[in-house]
């Protein structure tokens, strides 16, 4: 069963809903200061990052949405390369009156982030890159069949998978529990750090109607995508970013991603999974605070 989502003092977050580039948004809210911003991957939802939101709330205010067509953000048809993903997080925050802000994303949530800060460098005051690699710069490269990818356990094959239009739909549908299941689990280093509360969540928002198909479109930008982060590298981010890798999945790799396209970054390497705000939420508050100052 679903959790209730607090903030440090143990008070319900606020939940609200916007309508940003014709598309319901939902988010919640959490604690008071300077306005910072949560932004999960796939194939999570905003769920994600509730174990962190308290680790936080005591300094920021954390905004934390559903990226369209996730959670209970609205189904659509369009929109999920990552420019305009970016854009979508830039006017949500803008509807709720924050000019600049904070901004941490992981996996695909990282790339939305970067997107964003991209588009709009006045407003994104730092960055924190999670646990990704960019379309056109590795991605693909990870979802060859090599003996490398497959012994560093680190073979993303559901890339290409993902990028077939209507057949995983079919085969995913109707067994979208077993098969998440399985995702999580594999790319976590602790596996027991996920509880079935979350999968169940997850699922949820996969299962209805149209929920497949928005979170496979993700995945269906590879070349608009690689195109819009080729012009990242002659023009690079000026403000501060955190790159942060996990030991056991993507590592020391999500730096380099960053070096691509950002003047000015830190590496963080930590000893856990893919799942770093499910694995180790106090370790990686404990590293955002720092680099948040």
């Amino acid at each position: 069963m679903r959790q209730e989502i607090t903030d440090h003092n143990g008070e319900r977050v606020t939940h609200g809903k916007e309508r940003i580039n014709g598309v319901r948004l939902h988010y919640y809210t959490a604690g008071s200061g300077d306005p910072l911003v949560l932004l999960h991957g796939v194939p999570k939802t905003s769920y994600y990052w509730r174990k962190v939101v308290p680790l936080l709330s005591h300094e920021y205010t954390v905004v934390v949405p559903d990226l369209r067509g996730f959670g209970d953000s609205e189904i659509t048809r369009n929109g999920h390369d990552m420019k305009t993903m970016g854009d979508d997080v830039a006017k949500l925050m803008n509807a709720l009156g924050h000019e600049t802000y904070r901004v941490v994303g992981e996996d695909w949530g990282a790339t939305t982030g970067l997107a964003l800060a991209a588009q709009y460098p006045d407003r994104v005051e730092k960055l924190a890159f999670l646990e990704m690699i960019m379309d056109g710069f590795g991605l693909q490269d990870w979802s060859f069949l090599t003996e490398e990818n497959v012994g560093n356990q680190r073979w993303l094959w559901h890339i290409n998978f993902y990028a077939v239009p209507d057949f995983p739909e079919m085969l995913i549908s109707g067994k979208e529990r077993r098969y998440f299941e399985h995702f999580f689990k594999i790319e976590c280093h602790d596996p027991a750090a996920v509880p079935d509360h979350a999968i169940e969540e997850y699922v949820r928002s996969f299962s209805q109607p149209g929920g497949l198909q928005n979170m496979l479109e993700v995945y269906r930008h590879p070349f608009e995508n690689a195109a819009f982060f080729e012009t990242m590298t002659e023009d690079k981010l000026e403000m501060p970013v955190l790159a942060v890798g996990s030991t056991h999945f993507i590592g020391e790799e999500v730096e380099r991603q960053m070096d691509y396209v950002a003047s000015d970054v830190t590496g963080e390497t930590l000893e856990w999974g893919h799942q770093l705000a499910e694995e180790c939420p106090d370790e990686l508050a404990e590293v955002l605070l720092e680099f948040m100052g």
